[in-house]
């Protein structure tokens, strides 16, 4: 295979700039990802919208900005309901900048979980590569992405099995996991801190169910992340004692894993298919061992009695219990999981030899109907 360098294209998130924490766990992946490639000489340039901020070694990345409205995330919608563009969008203003600098590109690669982008795979000839990252929270995403892998099983990559698992796919899903420059985070042996919560808070994610674990054990939770809807997060902190939630808002992450490492463990308690769990790695990059519903890509980062505790969705209760025994967690089992599986050069590389071999599968196939025309 040719290991000469790839102009690649890289296209983020509609749902917000990048450093404004709207995109959510794609931020991270999307600024890793960049680092990682550059490392691995790739030539990188990245169309994001007006006002992104790349974090310090993406130095020699191309930055095209793209003013527009941010996209609706299809986090909070209904799960039938129709794609959604905004009158002056900034999601097909990324792609009208996207599909121009395609054309002299190795490839494009979609970090946008919405239908434009997937729908515009067969119709033009730069070559997009999607790597999804969200379940099938949509009808009409989930059919599309599963007709799409049908047509070009090649240019389609999952973070987990588990989120692969809910589209229908005919081939093996190609499964990259997530990757994260662990220099950015300090690991710390301290384990006597209070709880940790680390996400948008909006009811998918189920921070009641993290402060029903602290409120039970008369601790404290930290809430670090943009609340997406305050009457939500007014409802939860009235479910429990005064004091019990701490509010910290959304940090980069230099200052979040800071603050994150000194805690004991941190709750995970989706109610949703996460596709993978950003925040899990990263606590544990720290040392934090985990406590987690066994639903989505958590369920494979966790290794239950290792780097935390799995315990059936929804069961509060099994999650209180859980999390009394989290002294029995090693929490350098928890940085030494991170560097085996989910660094910076690991993920790089995984995505690297995907796109490549994305690109020899569709010369192949190019070739092959040449010949026999």
């Amino acid at each position: 295979m040719n290991d000469l360098p790839l102009h690649l294209v890289l296209v983020s998130t509609p749902l917000g700039c990048l450093g404004s924490g709207r995109g959510g766990g794609v931020e991270l992946t999307i600024s890793s990802l960049t680092k990682g490639l550059l490392g691995l000489g790739h030539r990188i340039t990245l169309v994001a919208p007006k006002g992104s901020v790349l974090p310090p070694g993406c130095l020699g990345v191309t930055v095209r900005e793209v003013e527009g409205i941010d996209q609706p995330s299809w986090q909070r919608r209904k799960f039938e309901g129709p794609a959604l563009i905004p009158p002056g969008g900034v999601l097909p203003r990324l792609w009208s900048e996207a599909l121009q600098l395609g054309n002299s590109a190795d490839a494009v690669i979609n970090f946008g979980y919405d239908w434009l982008p997937i729908w515009l795979t067969e119709k033009v000839s730069p070559r997009l590569f999607h790597l999804v990252s969200m379940g099938g929270v949509s009808e009409i995403m989930r059919d599309l992405i599963g007709e799409m892998a049908r047509s070009f099983p090649s240019r389609f990559a999952f973070h987990t099995h588990r989120q692969a698992a809910d589209f229908r796919l005919i081939d093996k899903p190609v499964v990259v996991g997530n990757g994260f420059d662990l220099k950015n985070y300090e690991f710390k042996f301290a384990s006597k801190g209070p709880l940790g919560w680390v996400g948008r808070v909006s009811p998918e994610k189920g921070l009641e169910d993290a402060a029903a674990v602290a409120a039970a054990l008369n601790d404290q939770l930290l809430v670090w992340g943009v609340i997406d809807d305050p009457d939500y997060a007014r409802r939860v902190e009235e479910t429990v004692p005064a004091g019990t939630i701490d509010w910290r808002g959304f940090f980069p992450t230099s200052d979040l894993q800071s603050q994150l490492g000194g805690c004991r463990a941190l709750i995970n308690t989706p109610k949703w298919n996460e596709a993978y769990g950003n925040v899990i790695v990263e606590a544990m990059a720290c040392g934090v061992p985990v406590v987690a519903y066994d639903r989505g890509g958590p369920g494979e980062l966790i290794t239950s009695g290792l780097t935390g505790w799995l315990v059936p969705p929804d069961d509060v209760e099994a999650l209180i219990k859980a999390t009394t025994r989290i002294d029995q967690i090693d929490r350098e089992a928890c940085r030494k999981w991170v560097e085996q599986n989910a660094s910076l050069n690991v993920f790089a590389r995984l995505v690297q030899d995907w796109i490549r071999s994305g690109i020899v599968t569709e010369e192949t196939k190019s070739a092959s109907l040449e010949f026999t025309s």
